[in-house]
């Protein structure tokens, strides 16, 4: 393997920064739309109509902007208020309500992928009701970003980089290469500056601008309809060494003074554990008043004698003002005229002199814990182990009185969760609080089951507030987080289909991922790749069907249906009706069907918009089968209207099925056909006007039929509501004009106030907001409006309305995919939209002219602020994917007039019904599929509302693809057990609730439902499992389908109990007797007891379940566990083992000690004897490591490695390597050995059983922090891929030959790369055969990794005329894609050696995050890129293809 590529594949979870901030919208701007009503404005300044009146007291509210790792993402905070809500008091269907607020989500409002990873960020606002906020991100090692969202292009822009690094700034550095601590990034209160630590004691202050001035030049567009956003002027750097400082901790601004003043913790003279009891207060706080235009910063205040363990500073709010300094034993409180403390347990300790500490009656630790402000007095953490705390800082004006620290933990007990009752109980010490937890059902999370209220009331507090006070909190909404990532395995999945080969055998297999979440109970998380994995898992529940082993049959779960054969392989000659009820049947020769035509699409027409309200809310009693279309080829499943109605109700009488074929059309009531209707020629000079034209594509939206015929012409189908017929129409503009239609498709707008109504430019005569009401009683009085999106084969995107068919919106080149799409007729594209036109560019117009659109798609989901999606599919099976916008920019209404080669009052006739403010963003959509659908005539997208709770769209084809729309943002999952799929449809009756029909291409149909246990709302599917404890390390065993793993649970002892079992028995006594002394028999000790739980995945239910638990010793953590196959020298046979390896951790007084515990498997389904000990032996060291080697067990004990063979009862070493200093990792690959040491990089171990020795081959001389450690084989070639602490990859190889190998004792580099995060684990998994490139290379395996990020990735190797083309690729994105933040690519991804010597490697890994925006470019774009490059767009695409074909592991 001489090259690889890089790609991530599950993108960082873990939550690093966040902040609420207005950056979409001005606090004013909220407030105006608040007065109307409940309301919150969209990104783009819309008014939303809510679904009540009551006045909301929650104020206007922001956006909360999230970072991970190298990932941002900015929300928008929805909330759905009540009528005559009360307080905290009262429950729903949807939740509790709280301030006249019943449920409240997170809607994306754009998402980036950065090119480094941010290491802080901080929201600039200068607190003014028109003003935006703006978010300043800072890079390592000294880069700034300023970002302001852009009401143009919907998402966010650059305002100004600031950059300290380079020669020109090589002094600040003061000759170090290193920091402990990357750049952390403040903003003042009030928005007048910013304040930025690099280099460890570098203080860069950064200027806001006034409002309308900044660095930026004159010529950039204003923003005439939207506020402006807080800028950043100028910067100047304060030395902190000059002022006697040298460890920073932690530094904010405070609030109460004219000008900016900064508080700074910071250390005199450094401690460590060794010398707490002489000397542990080494913090100060220092406050500077800074002077932007003096560039002075005089030192107003300070305090001396701060705990050594103080981390965080938190700047209180006004009236009070003043600072929290935070220690992880105490809380202390400054300002410059007051002090006082807070201790939070018995290890806190104050200066001699000092006012004595208040303390708490219960012990808590806040080491790590982060903070937020309530209210201007209570503050409310975050600990580390999943506690909320809440401080009270009473003020009575003049001071501070006794602060209150209230606490409430989420690890509720199991005694209170089945009832669910209120609880209330009284904290000791503290004025008497009445803790109630309630829990109460949740519609709002899919993934939570119930929703926690935790409710404070202080009743009687002391100097304090004369008013009672109360504090609710209920959980209305999560984002998902599997970080960090510590190990995982790939093993099978229970429903695995044992028949399947080649992309489908590899959706048998899953990834078992765990970690720890910060805030929350550690959890175990299984993720898929595979969204559906094998949908036979669907098929096993008990209200899906399934094929049973027999041929030829359908089988109901818990209900006794038995369908023909024919269901399993229908007549391809003919169409088929199936009629669902309480059974699947047959019923083509009953109905007047058309069933010897090739169907194209049915659905119903004439249905009443009042009735469908009633069977959507009324679904409890009455079952609506919603029409049902399956095409494939000639044949087609079509399912009628079967409504099971309750007496009384009344079926509608008007409700119409057509069917549409080639050669003409039937109107169906029923199972009678009322209509027929042929397509003929409409063209009098046409000399085939005798012969009937077929439709070649079809798109219903009641009461229109919108038909593509085979000339490329449209014909329009016309409903009559009053007879229930339909009528042909051939619209008159098409008539005239000789350009010939590629696809087409009708939209319906249907709401309270129809979206594009507000995007007209006579909006203002529209009645939408004045008169849609909905109540909770579901009616509501919608309207709806039809709309027609055309495109040609030249490209070009046009909407009309239907039926007049008057155009309202057109685009030139809508196959070219441009970033921005706007109306071309009201709009000059300018230097906002930023997209060059392709026809000026150099391209290969041959290529260019064979790229049409074969299939178009608009829609918008529920949701009182979505906006519609518009889905273009390309030939070669690109997805284009746009997202609706309003903008009405200020150059609209001057460049109208000279567009129209018509007089003025044509023009006003023209463009007063024109979608003058509409304008589409594309949306990148991570579909992998790359096939020429040219040939493939049926459609691929199928769009759905409610299947399993989740609305979005399916895409058919070779690689079918599900797409989720979650949050107003599309999350993607290949589903490739079955193959191609070539229809799809939903299906919601009394035996599949909410599920979904598909047929393969081998001609089984499915019918299925989602698994409830997973939640889509994230890169993979999920299901998290509670284990109350810490995972720490994982492994399959692949006979029992079994998992261990183990499992760490905190205790709380005594003090005097941890110290006495943690020596020797002659020390213990000693020990003993001197803790008994004082208060420190009350203090206790936390610690860790270690288990190792066996864990089975339930094939019915879905649940994962511990069938086996074996605990460990007190003190002995247990540090890996792996299924080994031994060869028993007695029997003479092989023995497949689960090995344990241990260490006792005792303090560092007593020698390091371990265990190797090896355990058997019983076959038997009787859970006490699952497993049972077969061998156990205390090691000198501790086990960190342990592998099986040719029959033998590889341990590595310490720095030692023995090698052992097993006689059935006893471990004999044969063999032994002295490792540096400690082994992290242990991997084998038939008799060569690699190993990773924890200082010492990566050793290259052989195995010879003759001499029985292990022998050095080679290793990297080089320092090197191991993390993980795997083997990666191409073919023949193999090498060692290690990754460090400095969070770079390597890879090495074995080549003795080469002189620059000192005769083959030193590995060297091929490849090196930056991913950016710490890698966790190194997993091998064999790649997949690719049909575009014929490799001799069968035996290729890639690499899976996971992060403490919470991300996942792999390094697979690539053919080198591969990698050549997309390294010369990668090279021309640098330059030719736009960069937010300025962040460059080849830097980021670039060796980072931390200040060590370090000899660079070569560049032999190509990165996919950069290559992946290759196909966000336009058409014209791609193409000029590849020419650049020497090859072509298509054989690019089919790279890429390849590639994530090969890399489809699960």
């Amino acid at each position: 393997m001489s090259y690889a590529a890089y790609k991530m594949m599950h993108w960082p979870t873990g939550i690093d920064h966040c902040a609420a901030g207005f950056i979409t919208h001005s606090p004013a701007e909220a407030a105006a739309f608040s007065s109307l009503g409940p309301t919150i404005s969209g990104p783009e300044g819309d008014i939303y109509s809510a679904a009540a009146r009551a006045p909301q007291r929650v104020g206007p509210t922001p956006n909360l902007v999230v970072v991970a790792a190298n990932v941002l993402e900015v929300y928008a905070v929805r909330t759905d208020a009540v009528m005559g809500a009360e307080d905290g008091g009262t429950s729903s269907s949807a939740g509790a309500i709280l301030d006249g607020i019943s449920g409240a989500r997170l809607e994306l409002v754009c998402y980036y992928r950065l090119h480094g990873n941010i290491e802080s960020m901080a929201l600039l606002s200068d607190g003014t009701e028109n003003t935006r906020d703006s978010i300043t991100l800072a890079f390592k090692d000294a880069k700034i970003a300023c970002l302001e969202f852009d009401d143009s292009i919907n998402g966010l822009r650059t305002s100004s980089m600031h950059c300290f690094e380079g020669p020109d700034w090589l002094h600040l550095k003061r000759g170090r290469e290193s920091f402990a601590c990357g750049p952390f990034i403040k903003a003042d209160p009030q928005g007048r500056c910013g304040a930025a630590l690099f280099y460890g004691l570098q203080m860069i202050i950064l200027k806001a601008a006034q409002v309308g001035q900044s660095l930026v030049g004159e010529d950039e567009p204003t923003r005439m309809l939207s506020s402006a956003a807080v800028r950043i002027d100028s910067s100047y750097v304060i030395d902190l060494r000059l002022l006697e400082m040298n460890r920073i901790k932690d530094f904010t601004f405070v609030h109460g003074y004219i000008e900016p003043v900064l508080v700074i913790l910071h250390e005199q003279e450094p401690t460590w554990a060794g010398r707490i009891s002489s000397k542990s207060q080494t913090c100060m706080i220092s406050a500077f008043s800074i002077s932007m235009s003096l560039k002075q910063h005089p030192m107003i205040w300070s305090f001396a004698k701060l705990p050594h363990d103080a981390y965080q500073l938190l700047a209180v709010p006004p009236p009070i003002s003043g600072i929290l300094v935070i220690c992880a034993n105490s809380i202390h409180y400054h300002s410059q005229s007051t002090s006082c403390s807070l201790a939070l347990n018995s290890f806190s300790s104050q200066p001699d002199g000092s006012p004595e500490t208040l303390k708490t009656s219960f012990h808590v630790e806040l080491d790590a814990a982060k903070a937020t402000w309530l209210s201007h007095d209570i503050v409310m953490f975050s600990s580390k182990n999943g506690e909320i705390l809440l401080l009270t800082v009473v003020y009575d004006g003049r001071r501070l009185a006794d602060s209150l620290l209230v606490q409430f933990s989420f690890g509720v007990s199991t005694s209170v969760l089945p009832d669910l009752t209120d609880e209330c109980a009284d904290i000791e010490g503290d004025p008497p609080f009445a803790k109630r937890l309630k829990r109460v059902p949740s519609d709002v999370l899919q993934d939570v089951n119930s929703v926690e209220e935790l409710s404070f009331h202080n009743n009687s507090v002391p100097n304090s507030l004369d008013s009672a006070q109360k504090i609710s909190f209920v959980v209305r909404d999560a984002l998902i987080n599997i970080g960090p990532l510590k190990d995982f395995a790939y093993g099978l999945r229970t429903n695995s289909d044992p028949n399947a080969a080649g992309i489908a055998k590899q959706s048998n297999y899953e990834l078992v991922v765990f970690g720890w979440v910060a805030n929350e109970l550690d959890r175990l998380a299984v993720c898929r790749l595979d969204v559906l994995g094998s949908l036979s898992k669907f098929l096993s529940q008990a209200s899906t069907m399934q094929r049973s082993s027999g041929p030829g049959f359908l089988e109901m779960r818990g209900a006794s249906v038995c369908n023909k054969p024919c269901l399993h392989k229908p007549r391809w000659h003919m169409l088929q009706v199936l009629q669902t009820g309480d059974d699947l049947g047959e019923v083509t020769e009953t109905v007047d069907y058309n069933v010897q035509a090739s169907t194209i699409a049915a659905g119903n027409l004439f249905g009443s918009l009042k009735w469908q309200q009633m069977i959507k809310y009324r679904s409890i009693i009455v079952l609506q089968i919603n029409q049902v279309l399956l095409v494939k080829t000639s044949i087609i499943t079509a399912v009628d209207n079967n409504n099971v109605l309750t007496p009384g109700h009344v079926k509608p009488g008007r409700r119409r099925v057509i069917q549409v074929y080639a050669k003409g059309a039937r109107v169906l009531d029923g199972s009678f056909m009322t209509q027929e209707l042929n397509f003929t020629m409409h063209s009098s000079e046409s000399s085939l006007s005798s012969e009937p034209l077929a439709a070649a594509s079809a798109s219903i939206a009641d009461p229109y039929v919108l038909l593509k015929m085979v000339d490329g012409t449209i014909r329009l189908l016309v409903g009559d509501h009053s007879n229930c017929t339909i009528s042909v129409n051939a619209p008159a503009v098409f008539a005239s004009s000789s350009e010939r239609i590629s696809s087409c498709t009708l939209y319906r707008d249907r709401g309270s106030e129809p979206w594009l109504r507000r995007v007209r430019t006579d909006a203002w005569l529209s009645t939408g907001i004045g008169e849609a009401t909905d109540g909770n009683d579901g009616s509501s009085h919608d309207q709806s409006d039809i709309y027609c999106i055309i495109c040609f084969e030249s490209g070009k995107l046009e909407i009309f309305e239907v039926p007049s068919f008057k155009c309202v919106f057109s685009v030139e080149d809508f196959v070219s995919g441009l970033a921005i799409l706007s109306d071309d007729l009201s709009h000059t594209k300018d230097a906002v939209i930023g997209v060059p036109d392709a026809t000026t560019v150099s391209v290969k117009k041959e290529e260019a002219n064979n790229i049409k659109i074969v299939e178009l798609a608009m829609h918008r989901w529920s949701g009182q602020f979505s906006r519609p999606f518009l889905f273009g599919l390309l030939n070669d099976g690109t997805l284009l994917c746009y997202h609706a916008y309003c903008y009405d920019g200020s150059e609209s209404n001057a460049q109208c007039a000279p567009l129209s080669p018509n007089g003025s009052s044509d023009l006003d006739n023209a463009s007063d019904s024109r979608l003058r403010s509409l304008r589409f963003r594309r949306v990148s959509i991570d579909v992998s599929s790359r096939d020429d659908i040219s040939s493939f005539t049926r459609p691929r997208i199928t769009i759905f509302n409610n299947v399993g709770g989740y609305e979005g769209l399916f895409l058919g084809g070779p690689r079918p693809t599900w797409v989720f729309v979650c949050r107003q943002r599309f999350r993607v999952h290949p589903q490739l057990c079955d193959g191609p799929i070539v229809a799809f449809t939903v299906l919601h009756n009394v035996n599949c609730c909410r599920g979904l029909i598909y047929v393969t291409s081998q001609g089984f149909l499915k019918i299925c439902q989602l698994p409830s246990a997973y939640n889509y709302d994230n890169y993979w599917p999920v299901q998290k499992v509670p284990l109350h404890g810490t995972p720490h390390q994982v492994t399959y065993y692949a006979e029992l389908s079994l998992y261990p793993l183990i499992v760490s649970v905190p205790v709380v002892r005594p003090l005097n109990q941890v110290l006495s079992s943690m020596v020797d028995q002659e020390l213990g006594l000693h020990i003993e007797n001197d803790v008994t002394v004082g208060d420190d028999l009350q203090k206790v000790y936390t610690v860790d007891e270690f288990e190792v739980r066996i864990m089975e995945l339930e094939k019915p239910s879905g649940r994962w379940e511990t069938r086996f638990t074996i605990p460990m010793q007190p003190f002995e953590n247990a540090l890996t566990v792996r299924i080994v196959t031994l060869q028993n020298t007695t029997k003479m046979e092989n023995e497949t083992l689960m090995a344990i390896g241990t260490a006792y951790v005792q303090g560092e007084d007593v020698a390091a000690r371990g265990r190797v515990l090896l355990f058997s498997f019983s076959k038997s389904e009787n859970s006490q004897n699952l497993v049972t000990e077969v061998y156990s032996k205390e090691s000198k060291g501790a086990v960190s490591a342990v592998a099986s080697l040719q029959g033998h067990l590889l341990i590595a004990s310490g720095p030692k490695i023995t090698l052992n063979k097993w006689t059935g009862s006893e471990l004999t070493a044969v063999a032994f390597y002295d490792a540096p200093l400690h082994v992290v990792s242990l991997n084998i690959v038939k008799n060569f050995i690699l190993f990773g040491d924890i200082h010492k990089s990566i050793y290259f171990l052989s195995w010879k059983e003759q001499g029985s020795q292990l022998s050095l081959l080679a290793k990297d001389f080089g320092p090197l922090d191991s993390f993980a450690t795997e083997f990666l084989i191409d073919g023949s070639t193999l090498s060692l891929v290690v990754s460090d602490s400095d969070k770079n990859l390597q890879i090495f190889y074995y080549a003795p030959k080469m002189v620059e190998s000192w005769k083959g004792q030193k590995l060297l580099c091929r490849a090196e790369f930056h991913v950016g995060a710490h890698v966790s684990k190194l997993l091998r998994i064999q790649m997949l055969p690719t049909q575009g490139l014929v490799s001799e290379k069968t035996n290729r395996f890639a690499l899976v990794f996971g992060t403490l990020d919470g991300g996942i990735g792999c390094i697979a190797p690539v053919d080198e005329l591969t990698f050549r083309r997309l390294q010369s690729l990668q090279r021309k994105l640098v330059d030719a894609v736009p960069h937010l933040c300025g962040l460059n690519q080849r830097s980021f991804r670039h060796f980072k050696s931390n200040g060590k010597a370090h000899r660079p490697g070569p560049d032999n890994i190509v990165d996919f995050e950069l290559l992946s925006r290759y196909e966000e470019l336009s058409l014209g774009e791609q193409l000029d890129i590849a020419q650049q490059v020497g090859t072509t767009r298509s054989q690019i695409l089919s790279n890429f293809s390849d590639f994530s074909v090969g890399t489809s592991f699960l």
